[in-house]
């Protein structure tokens, strides 16, 4: 078997699975190019009966012939699996008879692993793909003790609503949910040692920030180049190794990409994200159930995630973007995307260091387990949030990025800052960290307290004005 790195708990759950003595049907999902499909190859390697990958629709032109096309390619696979004496399905409910009798040839008593990758996409429009899957199951595999069904797919919508929250046939089947996530940095580091790699944990972080520990991305590095050179070769010039990767992404998993990627275009404009009013008034969608259903959409395959905004009223939720690769793609790569050394030109210039500065939040954000447990309240009941609030010509504005609000009844005010020493904080800065503080202590009850949290790559330099900090989290924390 490939190493695979991480994934301890899947594979174990795999594992499990395929010597249970009942029939299993396992969902296995996550955004696109998490490696669900590496996962269950190398962790049922040699073990699989089975095998079909649904056909993407981004090589499709049209609808059409979509259902002729995913039925062609499926007999294909029946054929390349030992099945004779059938001609060519025409609709799936025959395609999975024909299936079934494969299975039935090919049984030896022992576990038969039945493995579909890319399920979503063999579901095209009124082909009765679902109701053909659903009788399948139901009326066959389920009373096949021996028989295991792994199901992958990168339209996690897709994958939860119709087979794990499904109203109909499917309802209560699924017998086990696989959701892989991207690669902590931890994960990333043991990815790149495994590889022969050699990155320090800054350009890790900065790794991160670009490409969002999915392996697929991180697969493309190249060991003896620096990071700015491998994202280089891989987002910039004219035929770097991710080219179209945005688009490629949004039209292998949703039905409406060009709404999908309107909304993400809006929510990289601001940090703290947007409301669903205000998602809709400027992206022109109608704020109606399509826009739910699109919102949650995005939600649930990890583009975007949705919060409580603090001190804001009411049920108000904020939708923000938090996919670091579309968010680098849309602010840095599409208009300078014939730059062949974009980020070598640029390692030392301001706009990089602006970038930095609010990747590292959202880096920060996707490691809040690591801080907490840095922190030493791993144990204790909290929430996050972020918090702005205006200037109105008298005062000015607040914006607090980080909030864990904690059941014991302190509050991290957390200010990440990406810096390649040990950061200092100087007189000004320290107005306004207490303006902050201040702020923030207003808008709480009187047993509360607030701690000011700095996570900093290097440390807090102690001078003058550090002993503001009420406690340090470094970026060797966020690799626990």
């Amino acid at each position: 078997m490939s190493a695979i790195i991480g994934r301890k708990h899947e594979i174990e759950e795999l594992e499990r699975l395929y010597h249970s003595d009942k029939p299993e049907f396992v969902a296995v999902y996550g955004r696109r190019r998490v490696g669900k499909t590496f996962l269950v190859k190398q962790a049922l390697k040699g073990r699989i009966t089975f095998l079909h990958t649904g056909v993407s629709p981004v090589d499709q032109e049209g609808e059409k012939n979509r259902m002729k096309t995913q039925l062609e390619s499926f007999y294909y696979s029946l054929l390349s699996h030992g099945l004779e004496g059938f001609n060519r399905p025409k609709s799936w409910m025959e395609a999975f008879y024909q299936l079934e009798q494969l299975i039935i040839q090919l049984d030896d008593g022992g576990r038969q692993v039945i493995f579909f990758d890319e399920l979503p996409w063999m579901d095209t429009p009124r082909s009765g793909f679902l109701p053909a899957f659903e009788h399948f199951w139901n009326n066959w595999c389920s009373g096949r003790d021996n028989l295991m069904l792994v199901v992958c797919g990168s339209a996690t919508s897709w994958i939860l609503g119709n087979l794990s929250r499904s109203p109909g046939g499917l309802y209560g089947r699924l017998t086990d949910e696989i959701k892989l996530s991207p690669f902590t940095l931890k994960e990333v580091e043991d990815y790149f040692t495994h590889e022969g790699i050699e990155l320090s944990r800054y350009d890790i972080v900065q790794s991160h920030m670009v490409f969002g520990g999915i392996p697929y991305y991180l697969s493309y590095f190249q060991k003896g180049l620096s990071f700015e050179r491998n994202a280089d070769r891989m987002l910039f010039g004219r035929n770097p190794r991710l080219k179209d990767e945005f688009n490629r992404l949004f039209n292998a998993i949703f039905g409406n990409p060009e709404d999908c990627k309107k909304i993400v275009r809006l929510l990289v404009s601001r940090h703290s994200g947007f409301t669903r009013e205000e998602i809709a008034a400027q992206t022109g969608l109608p704020l109606g159930g399509g826009l739910t259903d699109t919102l949650k959409a995005l939600v649930e395959s990890d583009f975007v995630m949705r919060y409580m905004p603090y001190g804001r009223s009411g049920k108000t939720e904020c939708y923000k973007l938090i996919d670091n690769f579309c968010l680098f793609w849309l602010k840095y790569v599409e208009p300078n995307t014939e730059d062949g050394s974009f980020m070598t030109d640029n390692t030392t210039s301001d706009l990089m260091k602006h970038w930095r500065g609010v990747a590292f939040e959202e880096v920060c954000w996707q490691h809040v387990t690591q801080i907490k447990r840095a922190l030493e309240i791993g144990g204790v009941k909290s929430t996050i949030s972020a918090w702005s609030v205006a200037g109105d010509g008298i005062k000015d504005g607040v914006q607090i990025d980080l909030l864990i609000l904690r059941d014991d009844h302190v509050v991290n005010l957390c200010e990440m800052k990406f810096a390649g020493d040990a950061y200092h904080i100087t007189k000004d800065e320290e107005g306004k960290l207490r303006n902050r503080i201040e702020s923030l202590k207003s808008t709480l009850s009187s047993k509360q307290t607030v701690h000011l949290t700095m996570v900093t790559t290097y440390g807090v330099a102690y001078g003058k004005h550090s002993g503001i900090v009420q406690k340090q989290v470094t970026m060797d924390d966020l690799f626990i």
